[in-house]
């Protein structure tokens, strides 16, 4: 069912996506081909796998193998092209229609949560503003509490444009700074580093430079005041992450009691049974939020503390944390979102194949057969490492294979493409803000469907919505997207992703021969 879902759902966004890119000629058509290119393997995998088709692992790598290919070689034809359209669109003039209040409010109301304390959006505020919601303090429309830009400043400001970077054509205040619309003359990178040094040099450290894309699809520049920097993490949030942290470690030691079979809090005295597996599962953790900060440290990120959440079913859920400082850019986001999961994932998955390795009769765990239909990629793995004997009923597998499969599961949850999730800041950083917020409902949906067989779903759904549905706020360049190498790795971690979640169907589970019906 849920598989029918999810391709019902990228064929709807498939046909959404080639009715929005049409206007836009052949770069919309180029860009959603790309699209097109990335869907196709999990279109291919979980379209056949529906039917009861099961494709192997040199199939599986070759799909990956073609899109990519085919993903570079039409970004090398949209690249190529983009100076072209470029060309025509300067040379005609523009004309700057003011939008309309209806549109403001929706585009604006769909980020207004980011923004603790903020009021109801002015009729008259502009749409490209709502890029900028999830800054702090909250972004609201202009007020006596919130003055406008001082008129000196915003003279020195308008200085900086130029013919050869950004050419501004109309001025709108907003809050304590003002947005500027134009025409991006040079590379993005370049016009960015040259406008946000020419302001430094103008006017200090005392305003932050965003360059973002407008509501009519052109880049805009937005100039607000330092003190809308995302503010330290405090005193009582770094409180809450240490009790976090020891909960989280106490229910990690409780499921390797449970695992051994005895009630770890009611038994104390045994903790050095339940270290192994307790530091299996806390070593994911750690390396994970590890690859997050030495990924952050290269781009002079700052982070929060993590805030681990603790799960008595799984150890934990993975952590939760946010960003200290603005993003250069969007490849930055992807950078640091994605460090975490590779790096945790791999450890996982390393341990869960040294276990499968290790397995043979007599090992010391001993676990049903749906533990390995529970997960496509566990009993794909299984069944290449154990052969014939995952057609038990019990399987005698080493702990380290349901030490594996616990942090694959927890690097999974934290893949979902929902909010400011990994997955979801992976989403946004390659596709964009308006994909990721699709990919939040959707993802929302379909963990809500999911509940009705497994109540950790409805869990895992609660926390999103109410911690982690808004989306990351805007890079400083919005404009410059991460290359095509990192597009196809959050194709494949998204992927990993699917793959660690879904179930074996019981045909599929069959026809590897996992279980009494192999």
């Amino acid at each position: 069912m849920i598989t029918v879902l999810m391709l019902i759902t990228a064929a709807g966004t498939l046909g959404w996506g080639f009715y929005r890119a049409r206007p836009h000629g052949k770069l919309g058509l180029l860009a959603w081909l790309q699209s097109v290119v990335l869907m196709l393997p999990w279109l291919a995998f979980f379209g056949l796998l529906g039917l009861g088709i099961y494709l192997n692992a040199v199939s599986v790598l070759f799909l990956l193998l073609a899109s990519i290919v085919l993903y570079i070689a039409l970004g090398r034809q949209l690249r190529s092209a983009a100076p072209e359209s470029a060309a025509s669109e300067s040379a005609a003039p523009e004309s700057i229609a003011p939008e309309s209040a209806a549109s403001k409010d929706g585009e604006l109301s769909s980020s207004a949560a980011q923004a603790p304390q903020s009021s109801q959006p002015s009729p008259t505020e502009p749409t490209v503003a709502s890029k900028l919601r999830a800054t702090r303090p909250s972004t609201r429309p202009a007020s006596p509490s919130l003055p406008p830009m001082d008129a000196a400043d915003l003279l020195s400001v308008k200085e900086i444009f130029g013919i050869d970077s950004f050419f501004a054509t109309e001025t709108v205040p907003y809050q304590n700074g003002a947005i500027f619309k134009g025409n991006l003359r040079g590379d993005p990178e370049a016009s960015h580093k040259a406008l946000s040094a020419a302001l430094q040099q103008r006017l200090g450290e005392r305003y932050r430079l965003f360059l973002v894309e407008g509501v009519e699809e052109k880049p805009v520049v937005v100039v607000l005041p330092s003190s809308n920097d995302p503010q330290p993490t405090t005193a009582a949030q770094k409180i809450l992450a240490l009790i976090l942290a020891l909960a989280t470690l106490a229910t990690c030691l409780e499921v390797g009691g449970l695992m051994l079979g005895f009630d770890f809090f009611s038994a104390p005295e045994r903790y050095a049974e339940v270290l192994p597996i307790a530091g299996g599962i806390l070593a994911v953790l750690l390396l994970h939020e590890l690859g997050h900060r030495l990924l952050a440290r290269r781009y002079q990120v700052r982070l929060s503390p993590p805030f681990f959440l603790p799960a008595l079913q799984i150890g934990s859920f993975g952590s939760l944390m946010r960003f200290e400082s603005l993003l250069p850019n969007r490849t930055a986001l992807f950078d640091i979102a994605a460090a975490g999961p590779v790096a945790g994932g791999l450890l996982a998955l390393g341990m869960l194949m040294m276990g499968l390795l290790l397995s043979h009769s007599g090992s010391l765990f001993q676990v049903p057969v749906e533990f390995l239909r529970s997960s496509i990629l566990v009993g794909t793995l299984a069944r290449l490492f154990l052969g014939s004997t995952v057609q038990a009923e019990i399987v005698d597998v080493h702990p380290l294979v349901v030490v594996g499969w616990l942090g694959l599961v927890i690097t999974a949850i934290n893949l979902m493409p929902a909010g400011q999730l990994d997955g979801g800041r992976i989403v946004q950083a390659i596709y964009g803000r308006r994909t990721a917020g699709r990919t939040t409902i959707i993802t929302l949906i379909l963990l809500g469907l999911a509940a009705l067989i497994n109540p950790l779903s409805l869990y895992w759904a609660i926390i999103i919505l109410f911690l982690q549905r808004d989306l990351e706020r805007p890079a400083l360049n919005e404009l410059l997207e991460p290359d095509d190498r990192r597009a196809a790795i959050g194709l494949l971690l998204l992927f990993i992703m699917a793959a660690i979640l879904l179930p074996l169907t019981p045909s599929l589970a069959g026809r590897l021969g996992i279980g009494l019906g192999g």
